[in-house]
Parts: structure tokens; C-alpha cells; sequence
């Protein structure tokens, strides 16, 4: 358990004043039994005519912001500023938090929950030879004695062990068979093979993206800019996320933003600009996080 500040700026700078067109943001955590939050601060500049919040189609919290149609810039700043206190259920679950039928696989899931499970059990991305089913077999025996937590974790290290991580700051993530065959990649790269793979075994996963803070052992990558990483859906243990990039297990050191089906549906933050193709001069993102171990006692006793 950690009380936690995260600030995350973003600044753009153009070559010539341009007008701002309408900007998504996906910054904001919501309130849950794994996680507090205290307090959220957005700064925009120039100030926006119009700041609108709703949920999306996966009960994220999305930020619409708009600017006059006169206004004319030639930078924008965004900051958002987090307080929270985060109660991961890491490093391990617990064995018998799974309903028995799902503790080995392959299982099935239940009937009423296939119809919603059922669209994030899909693959979603081009195996054309088949790459990412070999790789996911591997963590799999073919005598139904595979057990379900122990295979999640396997793979989870395995990623992490195996694969180079590289920071890539351009927009877009490589498909699976992309990475298998660079043997390297980011974050995301990293949480969309897992989930392809976990996928390509019947289990429903989806996306996440967040933020990472440090356990004080300095060894965790993806730090300095937003984070991501992937859940899967198990039978009696809910929604259980796992980061291959670290290696971490049941979202220790892992603060969640925004869950969605595709890495492309969580974009932090989009938008455009009003102007010609060569104003874009420069984009920096900085992520700051600071986080204080805290025990039962302080918690109870601050609330």
C-alpha cells in the first residue's frame, strides 16, 4: 500500500499560431476498492472554453476539452496532478481465490458471463504463421495438468526475461508477430503479445494503461511516461492484471487509468491542431511519480 502523487505534463510547440481542435483525455483514475483517490488537478494552457467528463463505452473516465474557434497558439500545456492511495492485491494471488473449475486449463467460462467476455477472448491482430500460437503453447502441457496461476506468471517472466525493452515514442503499437520477431519492443508492444497470446488459449484480456511507480528498487522499466500492461478475466478472482514488462503480478506498482479492448482505444491523451503540416515543432511528455509506503494502521487511521 503506497500514498501516491503522480504528475503527468504534456506540452506541445508549433512553429506558427495554430487553433486547437477538439482533445480526448483518458488521465484520470476512478475511485475503487483497490484504489483511493483524494484529489485531481487538471491545468490547461491556454485555458479552455469548454472541459466536458463522461465514461466511455468500457467506464473509463474520458476528459473532452475545447478551445474557441478564434484562438490562435503556439504551444499547449496539459498537466494533470494525482493524489492517491493505491492497495494493489500483489505479488501473488491466492490459489483458491479461482473457482475450482477455472484452476487448470483450459477451462470455459460460465454462461453468463460469455456473452460479455466473449468480444475480449477474440484475437484481434494478424497471425498469418501462426507465431503467437507457438509462443503460447509453450507455457501450456498438452496433458490438461497446465494450473491457470502458475501458467500466468510463467509467461509474465517470460516476457519480461526474454524480450528487450526499448522506450518508442512514436504513436502506434507492433503487432505480435511484430515483436516475436524482433525480440523486442515497449510496454504496450509487450502487454498486446501477452494479451494476443492468452487470447489464442481462450481468456478473455484486455489492455491497460496507467502509470508505474518504483518499489524503491530503482530495476522497474517504463517509468517517466504513462505505463501499460494487461488484464485477464479468471473465474472467482475477477479482472487480475499483470505487467510483462516488469514481470509484476495482481497489479503491484501498478496504478490503472484506462481499461479498453485494443492498445489504440487508450491513447492518454488526442487531438489536432489547425494549421499547416510542418507547425509541429515538438512533443514532451514527463511523468513524475512519487509514492510513500504506508501500513494498515496509517491507512485506518487517516480515514
Amino acid at each position: 500500500m503506497a500514498r501516491i502523487t503522480i504528475t503527468h505534463s504534456t506540452e506541445y510547440t508549433y512553429r506558427n499560431p495554430v487553433g486547437l481542435t477538439r482533445h480526448r483525455m483518458m488521465i484520470r483514475p476512478d475511485d475503487s476498492h483497490d484504489l483511493r483517490l483524494h484529489g485531481a488537478d487538471l491545468s490547461i494552457d491556454p485555458p479552455a472554453a469548454k472541459i466536458r467528463w463522461a465514461h466511455d463505452v468500457f467506464d473509463n473516465s474520458i476528459c473532452f476539452v475545447e478551445w474557441p474557434q478564434s484562438l490562435r497558439t503556439d504551444r499547449l500545456r496539459i498537466v494533470s496532478t494525482l493524489d492517491l492511495t493505491h492497495h494493489p492485491a500483489g505479488p501473488t494471488l491466492p490459489a483458491c481465490s479461482l473457482d475450482p473449475a477455472a484452476e487448470v486449463l483450459p477451462f470455459s467460462y460460465a454462461s453468463q458471463e460469455m456473452p460479455d467476455v466473449a468480444r475480449l477472448a477474440e484475437r484481434q491482430l494478424p497471425d498469418p504463421d501462426g507465431a503467437v500460437d507457438v509462443f503460447a503453447r509453450r507455457f501450456v502441457s498438452g496433458r490438461g495438468d497446465t494450473r491457470t496461476m502458475d501458467m500466468l506468471e510463467t509467461m509474465t517472466h517470460a516476457i519480461k526475461a526474454e524480450f528487450r525493452y526499448g522506450a518508442r515514442h512514436e504513436q502506434g503499437t507492433q503487432t505480435p508477430a511484430q515483436t516475436l520477431a524482433l525480440g523486442s519492443g515497449t510496454c504496450r508492444d509487450f502487454a498486446v503479445l501477452m494479451m494476443e497470446a492468452l487470447r489464442s488459449l481462450g481468456l478473455a484480456a484486455r489492455f491497460v494503461t496507467g502509470y508505474l511507480y518504483d518499489d524503491t528498487s530503482g530495476t522497474t522499466r517504463g517509468g517517466g511516461s504513462t505505463h501499460a500492461w494487461c488484464g485477464v478475466y479468471l473465474p472467482g478472482a475477477g479482472w487480475v492484471e499483470y505487467d510483462p514488462t516488469n514481470g509484476l503480478v495482481a497489479g503491484a506498482n501498478l496504478v490503472r487509468v484506462g481499461m479498453t479492448r485494443t492498445a489504440e482505444q487508450a491513447v492518454p491523451i488526442s487531438g489536432g491542431f489547425i494549421g499547416g503540416s510542418d507547425d509541429p515543432l515538438g512533443l514532451d511528455v514527463c511523468v513524475a511519480v512519487s509514492a510513500v509506503p504506508i501500513t494498515q494502521d496509517a491507512s485506518a487511521a487517516a480515514e
